[in-house]
């Protein structure tokens, strides 16, 4: 079930908390949505479970428009919030029942979701418990089992792995990769390794507008001639050095990481073999280039120059 996001604005008094949004998420995909604190990451997923109106835009859901029917639209939605409210006086099992008969799930269908989601979700050895009693992890657990008991078609997951130790994150994100494989998922996290371990596509909003969108792989390939090389070169005069570096054509800039061992950090202007660069410039000027060592391409760089410079 596709999820279609149109021109999608929404203000808070002054404040344009979400400016002109597109998005477009298909069945079976799964799409990380990054954003800084307060770049509108929420109000978007709110939005499209029609739990705020727009001022405006259109947002649709297997194309049915959310504000036009949204009643259906929820049905075909699970939706994890950031604090994953749950009632704490109930028992996990309990909530779970109830939750499903409210989700409309019929009767004779309530046991077998609810176990399906204790055994997707392992909250097997929890399932008598008290949701109060639970760790926050196990809480998390349950939200999750919560959001997808109804067995909905899209699901809006905001900060699911949080609270949870390593072993249930890598189990939550293959739960999640087997998911995508027939609906359709929007992660929000601030985790960037979850985000490659787990999503198709990136979506990274800053200031309520989209600054990117594409593969793990496309972002990375971005951050080529950004800080993508760090260097040992020898020489009498560090300073000289990086003054060289900072005024040729080929790097953009360069800093020192380590004086006494003499570790340069470059940016390329060029798509240029940064090693083949340095080597000709070292012998040019009689230094030594004794190491060469490169960045990679990160999305932490991509992220942080995308919503730090706009």
């Amino acid at each position: 079930m596709d999820v279609h996001v149109s021109a999608l604005t929404k203000r808070y008094g002054d404040q344009v908390a979400v400016d002109r949004v597109d998005l477009d998420v298909r069945t079976g995909e799964v799409v990380g949505f990054l954003g800084p604190n307060g770049a509108g990451k929420t109000t978007t997923m709110k939005a499209i479970c029609g739990l705020i109106v727009p001022d405006h835009g259109q947002i649709t859901v297997g194309g049915t428009p959310v504000t036009k029917d949204p009643n259906s639209v929820r049905a075909n939605i699970g939706y994890l919030p950031e604090n994953n409210p749950l009632y704490e006086d109930m028992p996990v099992l309990d909530l779970l029942q109830f939750t499903a008969r409210i989700q409309g799930v019929p009767e004779s269908r309530v046991k077998d979701r609810v176990g399906a989601m204790v055994k997707e979700c392992g909250l097997e050895q929890e399932k008598h418990k008290i949701v109060g009693e639970l760790s926050k992890g196990y809480r998390q657990r349950v939200g999750l089992a919560q959001a997808m008991v109804h067995d909905p078609q899209v699901l809006i997951l905001d900060e699911p792995t949080t609270g949870l130790d390593p072993n249930q994150i890598v189990e939550i994100r293959e739960l999640i990769r087997s998911l995508g494989q027939s609906k359709t998922v929007i992660l929000s996290t601030h985790i960037l390794p979850e985000v490659e371990a787990t999503c198709d596509r990136i979506l990274i909003i800053d200031r309520g507008r989209i600054v990117a969108n594409g593969t793990p792989k496309a972002l990375r390939d971005q951050a080529r001639g950004k800080a993508l090389f760090q260097a040992r070169i020898l020489a009498s005069d560090p300073q000289q050095v990086l003054l060289t570096l900072n005024s040729s054509e080929k790097f953009s800039s360069a800093r020192i990481l380590d004086d006494d061992q003499c570790r340069y950090e470059l940016t390329l202007k060029t798509t240029e073999d940064p090693g083949t660069l340095l080597f000709h410039l070292c012998q040019q000027h009689g230094w030594v280039l004794s190491e060469a060592i490169p960045r990679g391409h990160r999305l932490e760089d991509v992220f942080r120059d995308l919503t730090m410079s706009n």
